[in-house]
């Protein structure tokens, strides 16, 4: 399965944006997917559900890092984050999590909504977090 749809479908199964993008990427990060998912699980929501950065752009910045850093070449590796982040800007508009939502200035919680299908309906997330990883992908070959 393409990471696309691997990340679409790891958000739909009930993970956040951020475990979503990452999980699909744990054979690249030669990690166990639980491990990925607590070390993503805070950044859902555009951390903790604060809606600054999107989640799913956090886990495309610590793929970009487990699979392309020495440990010693932050230039480089800020390079490509940032050449990634402009591509997604030009897809989606923003890497903003609230502004992806159109909840810019509505109170911030730390409970989740329910997954519903409305929810899905009237959430792109899903969707962003597989252009996300679509992304993801082509910085890490």
């Amino acid at each position: 399965m393409d990471k696309y749809s691997l990340a679409i479908e790891n958000f739909k199964s009930g993970l956040n944006c951020a475990q979503a993008v990452a999980v699909a990427f744990a054979k690249e990060m030669d990690l166990d997917e639980e491990e990925i998912k607590k070390l993503s699980i805070g950044f859902g929501g555009g951390f903790a559900r604060q809606r600054l950065i999107c989640g799913a752009v956090s886990a495309m910045a610590m793929v970009i890092s487990k699979v392309k850093s020495n440990g010693n070449d932050k230039m480089e590796i800020y390079r490509l984050i940032q050449s990634a982040c402009d591509e997604i800007k030009g897809e989606l508009g923003s890497i903003i999590c609230g502004e992806l939502l159109g909840e810019v200035g509505k109170p911030i919680t730390h409970v989740p909504e329910e997954r519903t299908k409305e929810y899905y309906k009237k959430r792109p997330c899903a969707e962003i977090c597989g252009i996300v990883a679509r992304i993801t992908e082509q910085y890490i070959k």
